[in-house]
Formats: structure tokens, C-alpha cells, sequence
């Protein structure tokens, strides 16, 4: 199996207190998803980890991934399936980590057309959903498993809403940051579809600068992370108040309560991810919407760089 390894140390790191510190940029935005971000923020972890963060917001994850192949930033925070692109075009990166995992993905549904009530009740509806994205892959793999067609049409993130609401496709799958507008603007029409066969994987991945350079400056950013997460699970209401503060209110420790129902908080590393990114590439190449070879799981792993999260949290890493 073939993991990025460490090669050379470019520098070392400051400890606690020694008055200077690496600096790493990161991309992020405050986001539900997070929170080991907010709390090692709030906490100082980073700056006792001799970490000086900057921290570099985009609209996407894929626009922060694509930044990071760019040179431009050195981890990234983003959802699993820019990965499985970059994977499939030869890019250079490697996954260190594994935040949290969503696990209430759904289709939302304008009951005025009439409700839905299983998988087989899509036969035939005009469903709308951003095409060539994770939430496409999501619905290609309901009606598949279900057996049925259905008629698929494109549409921007922010038009999903308004299209179902209008009555231009009977449902929508849409990202998860819009499912509470869905609920607001259909009101008692609203009704969902929930099939756990897909959750979304809120994934950290570094450049190979610095995996193969600065492995010491990525083993502390993820120490300071470990922390954090362990915090996390210690005090979730502390954590849902941080989340709140650094989304500037966005969403309130109670909304936040709710919406963690349906997410999967904890650090880790494991083969599922693996094998989703595997599946996720053999749907992209059936798509046509990236020309290259059908990619092994070994071939996935290989693009996976554990050792940082070994590190400090050896528990955390379950791969071959």
C-alpha cells in the first residue's frame, strides 16, 4: 500500500511561548460542519501548537481545493467529492482527515403535486438538482437502487428552492444549507424523502509541501484539532456556542442542536472513505464529465496521508 510519506523538514516549529510560530494557511469558512475548527480558535490550540493560522475563505470547497493544487493555501476543508475528481485527474494531494460526516441527506418534495412516500413514488417526477456534484451522485444512486427513471433537471444551488416551491419539478435535491429555506418556503407542502445510503465526508486534505516538507508543522495542526475534537465530544453544547459565535449568529446553538442530529462529529480516517471516493469516481466516469481510468481502492488509498492524524491520534486511523 502506498501512503504519502514524509521525506525532509523544510523547518521546525516553535514551541508554546518561544515567541514566533509556522505560519499555515488554511482554507476555511465558519460553517455547522466544523466545530474541532471553532473550538481550537476559541481555545488557542493552534497558537499552543506554535501555529500561526491564516486563514483564507471560499464560496466552495472546490474552489479551496483548487486553490490548495494551486499553490495558493496549504490544507483545505472541503466535502469528499472534489477529491474524487482530483483523484481521477492525476492531481497531487493527500486526505489527513476526516471532520465529521452528514448523515440526513434527503429529497425534498412539493407535496401540492402529491406526497411521496418511497423511493419507487419518484418514478417519472421532474426532480431538480445540481448536476455533476455529490447531491447528483446522491439521486443517481436512489434510483438506481430503486430501479426507476426519472427526469433529472439542472439548476444552480440557490435556484433549487424557488424552482420546487413554483412547481416547475415536483422535488429537489439540493446541498444541506439550503434544506431549512426548502422547509421555510414550502411550508405545510413541504415533505421529505430521507434514504441513508450516502452521507457527505467534511474532509481536510494538504498540499504535498506540506505533507512531504513540513510533516511536523501538519502533525500539530492536527494535534491541535485532536484536541479539539475531544473537546467537542466532551461538551457539545460549549461546542454548538462556538459554532454560533464564529458564524456571526447564522445559526443559533439551538438550530444547531437539531442539525447535529443528523451529523457525525469525530475525527478519523478510515477505508468507507476510501471506498466512497472509489464509487464516487466510477460514477464521474460514467458521467463523461472527466475522461480517465477507473480508479482501485489501493489506487484511492494511495492518495490518502495518514500519518499526521497517526501521530496524535492513532485511534482515529483504521486503513489496510
Amino acid at each position: 500500500m502506498t501512503y504519502w510519506k514524509p521525506l525532509a523538514l523544510a523547518g521546525f516549529i516553535a514551541l508554546p511561548g518561544a515567541g514566533w510560530a509556522e505560519e499555515l494557511t488554511f482554507a476555511w469558512t465558519p460553517n455547522p460542519q466544523t466545530p474541532q475548527v471553532d473550538i481550537a480558535i476559541e481555545k488557542g490550540y493552534f497558537e499552543e501548537a506554535g501555529l500561526d493560522i491564516n486563514f483564507v475563505a471560499f464560496r466552495t470547497g472546490r474552489e479551496g481545493f483548487e486553490a490548495m493544487l494551486g499553490g495558493q493555501v496549504d490544507v483545505t476543508f472541503m466535502a469528499e467529492f472534489p477529491a474524487a475528481v482530483g483523484a481521477l485527474t492525476g492531481q497531487d494531494f493527500g486526505i489527513v482527515g476526516d471532520l465529521s460526516r452528514f448523515t440526513g441527506s434527503r429529497v425534498i418534495v412539493n407535496t401540492s403535486g402529491g406526497a411521496v412516500a418511497a423511493p419507487a413514488d419518484l418514478a417519472g417526477k421532474r426532480i431538480g438538482t445540481t448536476l455533476g456534484t455529490n447531491v447528483n451522485f446522491y439521486l443517481d444512486s436512489i434510483l438506481k437502487e430503486a430501479g426507476i427513471e426519472a427526469e433529472l433537471v439542472s439548476a444552480a444551488p440557490p435556484d433549487l428552492v424557488p424552482a420546487v416551491a413554483r412547481g416547475d419539478v415536483d422535488a429537489i435535491v439540493p446541498f444541506p444549507s439550503f434544506y431549512s429555506a426548502a422547509r421555510d418556503t414550502l411550508g405545510d407542502n413541504y415533505g421529505e424523502l430521507r434514504i441513508g445510503n450516502y452521507q457527505v465526508h467534511y474532509i481536510l486534505s494538504a498540499s504535498p509541501e506540506m505533507i512531504n516538507d513540513r510533516p511536523e508543522v501538519l502533525e500539530a495542526f492536527m494535534g491541535a484539532l485532536a484536541k479539539a475534537d475531544a473537546d467537542v465530544q466532551a461538551d457539545p453544547a460549549a461546542a454548538m456556542a462556538a459554532v454560533s459565535a464564529s458564524m456571526s449568529g447564522a445559526m443559533s446553538p439551538e438550530a444547531l442542536d437539531t442539525m447535529w442530529q443528523d451529523v457525525d462529529i469525530g475525527l478519523r480516517l478510515d477505508t468507507d472513505l476510501a471506498e466512497l471516493l472509489v464509487a464516487e469516481a466510477d460514477w464521474i466516469l460514467a458521467q463523461g464529465v472527466v475522461n480517465g481510468q477507473a480508479l482501485t481502492l489501493e489506487d484511492m488509498l494511495g492518495k490518502f496521508a495518514p500519518a499526521a492524524l497517526e501521530a496524535v491520534k492513532p485511534e482515529a486511523v483504521d486503513l489496510p
